[in-house]
C-alpha cells in the first residue's frame, strides 16, 4: 500500500512513474485474498474449504488487518478524498477495551465517561475533567495549557495532575491514544494529547466508532491508488519479476526485469526487494480466524475492534483483534473474519496470542502467520533507494501514513503538502469537474 500511495502522489507531482510488482495482484503484503480456496493454498492447509463456508468467491480476506481512522491521516489529509470516489466505506460498529474479566466499550466522550462501569463516581468526574482539558487543548494557545508544558511535561505527570487510576491510564494510552507500549508515559505529553483528540474527533464524525473499513476489503485501497497513478501517466505492471536493482557508483540507475533494464533516478520498494539494505527489528504474529458467530459481549456487532492493553496480560505490547463480516462483502452470509495480532516477545508466539483467541471461541478455521519486521538501514539519500517499513501489529493506518510521509520527505526534501496536490489536480481537471 505504501508504494501504491507513493506512486499515486509522485504521478500527481509530475514524476514519470513505472510501478512493477512481482505478484499477480495489487497490494503485496496488504492484499485481500479471494477466493477462499486461495487462502487455504497460501497457508498450505490440506483440502478445500468445507461447504458450510459458502462460495469461495464471497470471501475477500485481508492478510494485514487495518482500519482507517475517520479523522486520521489517510482520510483527513485528503489522500482518500476525491481519489477514492469509487470506493464505499462502512463505519466499524464498536471499539472495545479488553480486560482479564471481559471487555467494555471504550469511553471517549464526557457522556460516555460518566456512564462507564469502568470507574467509580469520583474517578468518572476526574476523567471527564481530563477529556474536557484534552478537547480544549490547543498547542498554539498557551491559555489552554493549564500549567502544562506540552513539550516538557510528561504524560505520566498529566495523568497525575488529574489523579487518574491505573486502569483508566491503561485504556487512555492504548485504546484512545493507540500506543503499543507504555514508553510514551515518560515522553512530552503533546503527541499523546493530540492522539486522544484525533480519536475523539474521528468518533464525532460518525458516532458509532472512530474507524472506517472499505467494502470488499483493504485490497481495494492499493488498486485505487494504482488507478490514480495511471490517470496521471504512471505505468503499472503486475506479474513482473525483478531480477536486479542496477547500481552505478553507489546510486540506483535502473531495475532489470526479463533481460531489460528500466532506467530510473529514484526507486521506492518494500524490504523484500533489498534484503541487504534492511535490518530485522522484530516479529508480528497474526491469526486469521473464521467464525460463525459475532464476538461475545459486543452487542452482536457485525464489526468491531478490541484492544487488550499489555498490562492486563503481563506483556510489553498490546494485543489487537479486529472483526469484519458479510456486512462488508468480505465473507459468506452469516460468517465473520476476526484477525488477532501482536508483537512477538517470546519464543512461543502462539501462546502470546492466546488471550485474544479465547475471546473468539469457537473458531471454525484459523490461519497463523509469523512475519519478520524490517526497517531500512539508511535514509536512501545517497543510493536514492527509498525503502518502506514492514506493517506493524496495530489495527489502524496511522503508523503506515507516518512511513509514507517520511519517505516522501527523504525523496523530495520537503514535507508532504496535500493542498499542493489538490492544486495540481485542479490544474489538470479543473475545479468544476471535481465538485
Amino acid at each position: 500500500l505504501q508504494e501504491c500511495i507513493l506512486s499515486g502522489i509522485m504521478s500527481v507531482n509530475g514524476k514519470k512513474v513505472l510501478h512493477m510488482d512481482r505478484n499477480s495482484y495489487y497490494g503485496g503484503e496488504s492484499a485481500s485474498i479471494t477466493p477462499l480456496e486461495d487462502l487455504y493454498k497460501r497457508f498450505n492447509l490440506p483440502g478445500t474449504p468445507p461447504e458450510s463456508m459458502g462460495r469461495g468467491r464471497d470471501w475477500n480476506v485481508d492478510l494485514i488487518p487495518k482500519f482507517l481512522m475517520a479523522n486520521g491521516q489517510l482520510v483527513k489529509d485528503g489522500w482518500m478524498d476525491g481519489w477514492m470516489d469509487d470506493l464505499d466505506f462502512k463505519v466499524i460498529e464498536g471499539s472495545f477495551d479488553g480486560w482479564m474479566d471481559g471487555w467494555m466499550d471504550v469511553p471517549s466522550t464526557e457522556a460516555e465517561a460518566l456512564a462507564s462501569s469502568l470507574m467509580g463516581l469520583f474517578e468518572k468526574r476526574r476523567f471527564r475533567k481530563f477529556l474536557v482539558y484534552v478537547a480544549n487543548f490547543d498547542e498554539n494557545d498557551s491559555r489552554t495549557f493549564e500549567g502544562v508544558d506540552p513539550k516538557k511535561t510528561t504524560m505520566r505527570d498529566v495523568y497525575k495532575k488529574f489523579d487518574l487510576g491505573q486502569d483508566v491510564i491503561d485504556f487512555t494510552g492504548h485504546a484512545l491514544a493507540l500506543y503499543r507500549t507504555d514508553d510514551y508515559l515518560d515522553q512530552p505529553c503533546q503527541e499523546t494529547i493530540n492522539r486522544i483528540k484525533l480519536y475523539s474527533e474521528s468518533l464525532a464524525r460518525y458516532g458509532k466508532s472512530p474507524y472506517l473499513y472499505p467494502l470488499y476489503g483493504l485490497g481495494e485501497l492499493p488498486q485505487g491508488f494504482a488507478r490514480l497513478s495511471a490517470i496521471y501517466g504512471g505505468t503499472y505492471m503486475l506479474n513482473k519479476p525483478i531480477e536486479e536493482i542496477v547500481i552505478e557508483n553507489g546510486k540506483v540507475v535502473g531495475v532489470k526485469s526479463e533481460g531489460e533494464v528500466a532506467r530510473c533516478k529514484q526507486l521506492i520498494c518494500d524490504p523484500s526487494y533489498v534484503s541487504d539494505r534492511v535490518t530485522k527489528v522484530g516479529q508480528v504474529i497474526r491469526v486469521i480466524c473464521i467464525l460463525s458467530h459475532p464476538i461475545k459481549n459486543t452487542n452482536d456487532a457485525n464489526s468491531c475492534q478490541i484492544i487488550i492493553p499489555q498490562n492486563q496480560v503481563n506483556r510489553k505490547s498490546d494485543i489487537y483483534v479486529c472483526m469484519i463480516s458479510s456486512a462488508h462483502n468480505v465473507a459468506a452470509q452469516g460468517k465473520y473474519i476476526a484477525i488477532a495480532s501482536t508483537t512477538v516477545e517470546t519464543a512461543e508466539p502462539e501462546k502470546e496470542i492466546k488471550p485474544a483467541l479465547e475471546l473468539l471461541e469457537p473458531i471454525e478455521q484459523k490461519f497463523v502467520s509469523i512475519s519478520d519486521l524490517y526497517a531500512p538501514t539508511d535514509l536512501g539519500t545517497e543510493s536514492q533507494i527509498f525503502i518502506s517499513r514492514t506493517y506493524d501489529a496495530t489495527t489502524h493506518f496511522e503508523t503506515t501514513c507516518d512511513d509514507i510521509k517520511n519517505i516522501y520527505k527523504r525523496m523530495m526534501g520537503s514535507e508532504f503538502d496535500f493542498e499542493e496536490m489538490k492544486r495540481k489536480k485542479n490544474d489538470i481537471y479543473g475545479e468544476e469537474e471535481q465538485q
